[in-house]
């Protein structure tokens, strides 16, 4: 197993990621557009009927403002579409960043055994992208990413304000779609 969390090599991460969805309808490049320089994307619009002409439009776009871009899928098609990397709980072959969804404990210690490079531990607090479902909270939370061998996304109701508000969690950086959608 690879190590996956280096202080020092945790700086080439970005600390802002966006995660791409459907409901941006328009909005999606502009919002990209407007990401600080070096941010990340996670792209997923997986109802969309022509993905992959959506996806090389963001690539071009990430690609100028040195952005990372992470497809939201097996790590075939990331290589396929040349993607910076993948998103998926499946992470078999190390090709790229490796990203993994995370919404537990049992979650987290799969996706460090596979050998993840970011962990997306979610929802920290209440969405809109997953109405009713229940938010880890604070507690829940720093509880599962403590002794996290990856750096750590908060992802689930973030924003820059909330951001500063869990640092002290064990939180590297965090993602979010509503309050980065211009």
């Amino acid at each position: 197993m690879r190590c996956c969390y280096s202080p020092r090599l945790s700086k080439i991460w970005p600390k802002i990621w966006l995660m791409t969805d459907e409901r941006m309808g328009d909005a999606l490049l502009p919002s990209i557009a407007a990401l600080p320089r070096g941010s990340g994307v996670v792209f997923r619009h997986y109802q969309m009927a022509d993905r992959k002409a959506l996806f090389d439009a963001v690539k071009r776009l990430t690609k100028a403002r040195r952005m990372i871009l992470i497809v939201a899928g097996h790590e075939r098609m990331a290589r396929a579409w040349q993607a910076n990397g993948s998103h998926s709980r499946s992470l078999r072959r190390p090709n790229g960043v490796r990203t993994a969804p995370v919404h537990s404990f049992r979650e987290r210690l799969a996706a460090e055994r596979a050998g993840a490079d970011l962990l997306f531990v979610s929802p920290l607090f209440a969405t809109r992208s997953h109405a009713g479902a229940p938010a880890l909270g604070r507690v829940r939370f720093a509880a599962m990413v403590r002794g996290a061998k990856c750096p750590v996304i908060a992802l689930g109701g973030m924003s820059r304000q909330r951001f500063a508000s869990v640092r002290g969690l064990g939180v590297y950086g965090w993602a979010a779609i509503d309050s980065l959608t211009v």
